[in-house]
């Protein structure tokens, strides 16, 4: 698949890059995007919840009725879960999240995610290019350039470069990653993915 490699003004270049077919023209697997997907929501999560146990309740240990006679159920003491204020039964305790998937599950999860844009035309193919400094404007003056403001877009670079960062930081649905940090997640929840050529061979280096 040929995409024409456009300037920052949004105009073509003159030049065609081929999106690699072992990359981004494969048979998309779709439990595996489900589980790196999974993968990557579930390292997110901070897994702190906690609710106290009966034992860890501060509350008088007293019976408080007989234990027949009552016309109701046994109870014990204050902090019994079927009370009002009581403990929690089988509450949230602090526990991981995140669980393992082998490379190779996860390298054709990131294949099927862009092969997915690809079929979908929403990859976006650009010279080179650097920031003279931090501004915010012109990052949206690039985007319109492009005719991807108002997406999701999702720009990935060769290498960390901080006046784009910073360019796109305030930006709701704008982000900027490195090639080499290329996930399933982020690709499949942008509705563009703007690429520069470096960032284009550094994915083929990385997946291939």
């Amino acid at each position: 698949m040929e995409v024409s490699v456009l300037n920052i003004k949004g105009q073509e270049t003159g030049r065609k890059v081929t999106l690699n077919d072992a990359i981004f023209g494969i048979e998309p697997n779709d439990h595996v995007v489900y589980l790196d997907v999974k993968q990557y929501l579930a390292n997110q999560r901070q897994g702190t919840a906690k609710s106290k146990e009966r034992s860890e309740l501060s509350g008088s240990t007293r019976k408080l009725g007989r234990q027949k006679g009552g016309g109701g159920a046994r109870r014990g003491d204050i902090n019994s879960p079927v009370l009002v204020g009581g403990a929690r039964v089988f509450g949230p305790k602090p526990r991981d999240y995140s669980f393992k998937l082998n490379k190779k599950v996860k390298q054709l999860a990131r294949k099927s995610a862009l092969t997915y844009k690809a079929q979908e035309n929403a990859i976006v193919v650009i010279e080179d290019f650097q920031l003279e400094a931090p501004k915010t404007k012109e990052f949206v003056e690039i985007a319109k350039n492009l005719k991807v403001d108002g997406k999701k877009v999702l720009l990935l670079m060769p290498e960390a470069n901080k006046n784009v960062c910073l360019s796109a930081r305030n930006l709701e649905k704008a982000e900027v990653l490195e090639a080499r940090m290329v996930n399933t997640y982020k690709v499949l929840n942008a509705d563009v993915l703007v690429v520069t050529e470096n960032s284009l061979k550094a994915i083929e280096e990385i997946l291939g």
